[in-house]
């Protein structure tokens, strides 16, 4: 019996980050053109940033944020009451064995930006940049 490759402290294959990618494409457009009939995703402009595949590919994590970083969790709350329906409109578009299950978590790298923002233009590392030069 051959011995199958893992990918375990690799970071993610090719071909789950292409299908990561194929399924962001597809919740953007969906999310773009009002498919998901929502009126909480129908009052808000939806940034999906990444989606994260399993190594199976049988699950979908979508990292979202609305315009502007307000109603984060009524977002996702929405998101995911409409999973199922985002779940077969992906099966469509993708070509895959089964269609991954998709959830929903806040992109928190735009606060990790601004937070590391903050620091380089804290006084203290001024003052560093300043004695280097």
């Amino acid at each position: 019996m051959a011995k199958q490759k893992t990918h375990q402290g690799k970071g993610p294959s090719q071909r789950q980050l292409r299908v990561g990618e194929l399924v962001r494409h597809k919740l953007a457009e969906m999310l773009a053109r009002g498919e998901i009939h929502d009126d909480v995703l129908a009052s808000h402009v939806v940034t999906i940033s990444e989606v994260r595949m399993s190594p199976d590919l049988k699950l979908a994590t979508a990292y979202v944020m609305p315009l502007g970083g307000k109603d984060t969790k009524t977002v996702i709350e929405a998101l995911t009451r409409n999973s199922r329906f985002i779940r077969g409109e992906v099966a469509h578009t993708l070509d895959l064995r089964s269609a991954p299950d998709v959830r929903f978590r806040e992109d928190e790298t735009f606060e990790e930006v601004r937070r590391i923002d903050q620091l380089l233009h804290s006084e203290r590392v001024r003052r560093d940049v300043e004695r280097d030069e």
